[in-house]
């Protein structure tokens, strides 16, 4: 099976602040990874910078100027958010790598796929940066597929640390893009609790499964294979998109949580079935959160392995989720039932 990697040194050149966790520090750990991983089956995809138009499908114009007016220059953004004097192309290089990654899939030079790119991208909104994020790569490549290739059934799939705000927003109203997030929560931003389910057409179509603290492999195991699963049959995506947050990862400065490589192995594989059963196995993730450097090395290595086919992280399945998520899976299946039935 090939593999299609998005890396570019570009994405070093949006620097932060000293001692900031979203630092090109985060990039070097898993270009120096890849380098020592069997490049068979691997293909490198050059990106490309995406237009403003492309990037407006998703965020006002006005905002986009006002990133691209901190061309060569140092600003901060929200709190948590600056820009520096390469943030603007390493952004606009960010969603250009996941389209020209989608191209791929959509024309088959590649079975699925990883951009492994920053700034990251899900809590970016419409009209401001925020959270580390600039624009929000996931939710452009969502709406450049059905623009450019008329695909009218996109599922993403985040599986973030933190809830993807931006992408819950953009999709809210709207019943062509499911988005089903798994969260610690309460945490920032604050959003996604399993009673947001969107609005209008997009009633149902939003998906949220908050997790309080301390949640391992064998919950997010469960979470994928017993609400995941059912909901995307009853879908059909012609697309899965990922916002591949690793800030779940055991060892996380900034998580509280105990997913090991073997949990995001598992994660990708339920994600991968799902591809292939309904849409030829085209799969796309693309990097967001996640802190601790050789975790985020390893675990990305763990995803890529299971999209080469190598199947070197069996789950333990010994091990059963715990009483609250169990709860947790029923509570969103019963929210969601007026809109898809028993799961």
């Amino acid at each position: 099976m090939s593999v299609g990697i998005v890396r570019h040194e570009v994405y070093l050149e949006h620097v932060t602040d000293s001692y900031h966790p979203e630092n090109p520090d985060r990039l070097k750990f898993i270009y120096s990874m890849l380098d020592t991983i069997d490049g068979g089956g691997i293909v490198y995809v050059a990106p490309r910078i995406a237009t403003h138009e492309e990037i407006a499908l998703v965020h006002d114009l006005s905002y986009i100027e006002s990133i691209a007016s901190t061309k060569g220059k140092e600003r901060r953004l929200d709190p948590d958010t600056t820009a520096s004097p390469g943030t603007y192309e390493a952004s606009c290089m960010a969603a250009g790598g996941v389209l020209e990654l989608a191209d791929k899939l959509m024309a088959g030079v590649v079975d699925s796929g990883f951009a492994l790119v920053r700034p990251p991208g899900h809590h970016a909104e419409r009209n401001k940066a925020m959270g580390f994020c600039i624009f929000n790569n996931i939710a452009v490549a969502a709406r450049y597929l059905e623009k450019r290739h008329g695909l009218s059934r996109i599922l993403i799939a985040d599986f973030d640390l933190h809830h993807g705000n931006g992408t819950q927003h953009s999709f809210y109203k709207d019943s062509t893009v499911l988005y089903f997030s798994t969260h610690q929560y309460p945490y920032y931003p604050g959003t996604g609790w399993y009673e947001e389910v969107g609005e209008g057409e997009g009633k149902g179509y939003t998906v949220n499964v908050p997790l309080s603290y301390g949640m391992d492999d064998s919950d997010y195991r469960y979470i994928f294979e017993a609400l995941l699963k059912p909901l995307a049959d009853a879908f059909r995506p012609e697309m899965v998109l990922v916002s591949a947050g690793f800030d779940t990862y055991h060892h996380d400065p900034l998580g509280g949580m105990k997913v090991t490589e073997e949990g995001f192995a598992a994660m990708t594989r339920v994600l991968l079935n799902i591809a292939r059963t309904h849409c030829g196995g085209k799969a796309l993730f693309a990097l967001e959160g996640g802190y601790d450097l050789s975790g985020l090395a390893s675990s990305v290595k763990a995803v890529i392995a299971e999209m080469k086919g190598e199947f070197v992280h069996a789950p333990d399945k010994t091990t059963s989720p715990s009483a609250g998520v169990v709860q947790t899976v029923g509570k969103v299946k019963q929210t969601l039932e007026p809109y898809w039935g028993k799961l």
